[in-house]
Formats: structure tokens, sequence, C-alpha cells
């Protein structure tokens, strides 16, 4: 019997982690798409609390930095739902893109420290995003947030992070495209990078059961951020970041089919999908149909799509 949920869904019309536009229309596409129903079938309690808006700041823009204040304000007030959603439900933020993660790690690791639990991190992703405002050559504020929920230095405008990640207890599935300085720091921490080499020779399974295994031997709580280019683009088209050689549906599912069983997810982030560039809405459905999956549905329960 798969145990039920209170799902508190929450949108970040976020678009300025980076340069090209699209990512506000997000979380509207997974309502279209019909997260909210595709849940409550599954027998979870699911109540949309509709969008966040950012917080006002008096921060500058900085040059070499793609929209900083409000890249902040977003942070602050993702930070505190985040917070608050976590004391009594299982809260999933619909992006958006991937700078929301700055304020959703934030605030779910604020709940973790009240806790007194350790938080995990699995990054679902093509990219590490462990530039910080320092590092990154393009600007774009999508590409740092693990390197502030681990605690790296240069966040000098965005809020402490009081209680930052372990580098152990972040993994990162899918990789594919990772900067050189990315890299670079990466040899010196112990995040777990799995990328699409490894995967290709060795599964996803078993490094996956293994982090579970560590998430669940610590009684951690266990922040799930899923990015659209983690997935093939051949499959996944509306994401402004495409790498080729990506995840494949059932690589994805299966992902998501052992976090369900795992029953250890508390949170979980859905970003950068853009719906300008899908493909009769099959990005949305896709992600809404993985959701459901890290939400108890089994193989056999699968809708059957049609998109010609």
């Amino acid at each position: 019997m798969t145990a039920t949920h209170a799902i508190k869904l929450i949108g970040a019309p976020m678009d300025c982690g980076k340069t090209r536009q699209g990512c506000l229309m997000g979380p509207d596409a997974f309502r279209t798409a019909g997260l909210a129903s595709a849940l409550q079938s599954l027998g979870h309690t699911v109540d949309d609390l509709g969008n966040v808006a950012p917080d006002a700041n008096a921060i500058a823009e900085q040059s070499g930095l793609v929209a900083l204040p409000e890249t902040v304000g977003w942070t602050t007030a993702l930070a505190r739902v985040a917070e608050t959603a976590m004391q009594d439900s299982l809260p999933v933020f619909m992006g958006g893109d991937h700078a929301l993660s700055l304020g959703t790690v934030l605030g779910v690791a604020r709940h973790a420290a009240a806790q007194d639990r350790p938080l995990f991190v699995l990054w679902l992703d093509a990219h590490t995003d462990f530039h910080t405002p320092q590092s990154t050559s393009s600007g774009n504020l999508h590409g740092t947030p693990v390197g502030y929920l681990t605690g790296r230095t240069g966040f000098h405008d965005f809020p402490m992070f009081e209680h930052p990640v372990p580098c152990e207890n972040v993994t990162m599935l899918g990789l594919r495209s990772v900067d050189a300085p990315e890299r670079a720091a990466l040899q010196d921490t112990q995040i777990t990078g799995i990328d699409m080499r490894a995967i290709d020779e060795h599964g996803i399974a078993a490094p996956l059961a293994q982090f579970l295994n560590k998430v669940r031997r610590a009684n951690g709580l266990l922040h799930v951020s899923l990015d659209v280019d983690f997935l093939d683009p051949s499959v996944a088209p509306a994401v402004g970041t495409t790498v080729p050689g990506g995840a494949t549906v059932r690589e994805a599912h299966l992902v998501m089919e052992m976090l369900h069983d795992s029953a250890l997810m508390t949170s979980l982030d859905l970003v950068e999908l853009n719906p300008f560039l899908d493909e009769r809405g099959r990005t949305a459905q896709l992600m809404v149909d993985l959701t459901a999956s890290a939400f108890g549905r089994t193989v056999f329960d699968r809708p059957t799509r049609a998109f010609a």
C-alpha cells in the first residue's frame, strides 16, 4: 500500500537565473499538464498554494551577473515559503529556472536543522551547478545553487546559508556538461558525481541505491532537484540548456520509482521547464509522469500518451 502525503504545490515563475526566457511559464504548464490530479489519483492530498513572488530589496545590479537583485529576492522569498511548507507537508516546487534551488534548499536546510536531522540532496542534472558568482563566466546564477548550498564562499549578497549541506551528502546523477572551474573545485570535495558514461557502463540503480542507503542510515531528510536537462533532449526538448546523451525515459522513471520505494524524499524541485520550447506539451507531461512515479505510480498504472 502506497503511503500518502500532504503535498503542497508551490509555483516559482522565476526566469532571472539566465538570459534565455520562458521558464516563468513553467508552473502553469505543470498545472495544465495535470500535476495536481495525477498526484490526487494516487491518494495524496494536494494543495496548490499558487505562485510565490520575489521579495523587494535594495541590492544593486552587478556587472557580469544576470539579474542579481531579482535572484536574491526570489531566494529570500522561496526560503521562507519552503521552511514553512516543510513543517506540515511534502512541498513540490514548480519552476522556474534552477536558481530557485538557491531558496528552496536554504529553507529546507533551515527546517532540517530545526529538526536536528541531516539534509541530503540528490541533483538530477546535466550540470553540476557548482559555480559561485565569482567563477561563473556566463553570469547565469542558475549555475550556482550547489555551490551555495554546500557553503562555497562568494555569495555576498545572498542570505547566509547557516547550515550548509555537507558535500558528502550530495549526489549528482546524469552529469555530462561541467565547466573547467567547476570540475577543478569539485575535485577537492566529497560530492559524488555520476556522469552518463558511468551510467552507461554500470547502470543508474546501483549508485542511487548506495546513496539512498546512506540517507536511511543517517535518518536524513532528502531534497530532490530534477532539472529537465537530466533527460535526453530527444524526449524532453523544452529546456534552454540541452545536452545530448541524457537519461532515457526508463532510466528517469527508475530513479523516481526507487525514490518512492525508499520513502525518503521530503521535498522536490521541478526546474528549467520552458514551455516555449516544448512540442505539444510532451516535456511537461513527461515531468508530470515522472513526478507521479516518485509518488507511487507503477509501471502497470501508466497512461498511454498520444502526441501526434
